[in-house]
């Protein structure tokens, strides 16, 4: 089936992606953008074989590949001790073993590689300065007849306003999880921070992710604390409040991590929400949700932006070759299998990381008995997936 009208809610990397990806099997989209221009925000993204499988098949992996960073190793440690704990390979091991690679790169880097692809793509057209906030926007209507899309993809994060228009959607709650993310130039970067790969210190209740940005020639850090509640006036407190809140929340652990996190310049302080369970589609079936739109997560398998290449790959997939109507439903019930499998690794991820007492304990022996390889099998069927 042709789409006539397709539009996409939302210039992120679930939107531009989802362009690109009905633009490879032949549909034209507009994607529509609240803001004026797209800035170049956020910070680090790990991005494993299952999704850079899919941005070699859009063509991306060359440019992406020219900048990003691909770690030897992903190693756990003690946010006490920094003695290793754990380490899965994955540079050379990825490819043999995936059959793409591992990186990490800024978000801004992917971004900006998304948006030179969908700029120049014929079947692309990018709106800015464009807020739409409901499947019944004036803008959203072409043609003589004047109706709706044939199909509207709410990409428009975790705050989205489409959501609003499906009946029994995902709710948003607070996670009980703060986030404190920083990049640190790497001149001024401690010389316990490995320069080669993917670190995860793990202490009580919290944890912490660094690796080196080589196109920003910085390291990404990334603090999450559990059982940290910010208060309803979280957005206007003082800087002060918040490192007390992060020094609270790290007190205990090594002294040299603690400092680094401390004296950190610009940090943002995010307090985290997740999308329960739910519809991701209307009753029409003319509108869907992907991304954070349909079920933003705790970054705690590291797949937030995976899922949503994911999610537009596979959306693509599915209404091209059945059209809206079958291929939402049978997107919905294939991506909705493969996030709950996600969602209960990272369950298992935050219990693991943030464990303490005898747990931490019994935690650190298992890990001492593992080795790379073993712990790499346990990920084959999340960084082998091969999207449809």
């Amino acid at each position: 089936m042709t789409l006539e009208n397709l539009a996409i809610v939302g210039a992120g990397i679930a939107g531009l992606t989802t362009a690109l990806c009905f633009a490879q099997r032949g549909a034209a989209s507009r994607i529509y953008e609240k803001t004026t221009q797209l800035e170049e925000v956020g910070a680090g993204l790990q991005l494993s074989p299952n999704v850079t499988r899919i941005l070699d098949q859009l063509g991306l992996l060359e440019p992406l590949r020219a900048v990003w960073f691909e770690p030897e190793e992903v190693v756990l440690r003690s946010g006490q001790s920094l003695k290793k704990l754990a380490g899965v390979p994955v540079r050379h091991h990825a490819e043999s073993r995936w059959g793409a690679p591992y990186a990490v790169l800024h978000r801004a880097t992917l971004q900006r590689v998304l948006v030179k692809a969908v700029t120049h793509n014929p079947l692309c057209q990018l709106v800015l300065d464009q807020r739409v906030e409901s499947p019944d926007a004036q803008v959203l209507r072409q043609g003589l007849t004047g109706s709706r899309p044939d199909l509207l993809v709410a990409a428009d994060g975790v705050w989205s306003k489409l959501r609003n228009f499906v009946a029994g959607a995902p709710d948003i709650t607070f996670s009980g999880n703060i986030a404190w993310r920083v990049t640190i130039p790497e001149t001024d970067a401690p010389d316990f921070l490995d320069r080669r790969g993917v670190t995860a210190y793990l202490g009580p209740h919290a944890h912490v992710v660094a690796y080196p940005l080589t196109e920003a020639k910085a390291f990404n850090i990334v603090a999450i604390a559990a059982g940290v509640d910010p208060g309803e006036g979280w957005a206007a407190r003082s800087d002060e409040t918040q490192l007390a809140l992060l020094d609270r929340a790290f007190s205990g652990w090594h002294k040299g991590l603690r400092q680094m996190l401390l004296t950190a310049p610009s940090p943002t302080f995010w307090p985290l929400f997740q999308a329960g369970v739910g519809r991701w589609h209307n009753d029409e079936k003319d509108l869907v949700l992907i991304g954070d739109a349909a079920h933003a997560m705790m970054p705690f398998s590291a797949q937030g932006a995976a899922m949503a290449i994911e999610d537009a790959f596979e959306l693509a997939a599915q209404v091209c070759a059945t059209g809206p109507t079958k291929g939402i439903l049978a997107f919905e019930t294939l991506r909705q299998q493969r996030l709950a499998k996600v969602r209960n690794r990272g369950a298992l991820n935050r219990f693991a990381y943030h464990a303490n007492g005898p747990f931490r304990l019994g935690r650190d022996l298992v890990l001492a008995l593992r080795s790379g390889d073993s712990l790499a099998r346990d990920l084959d069927w999340l960084y082998g997936y091969r999207a449809s």
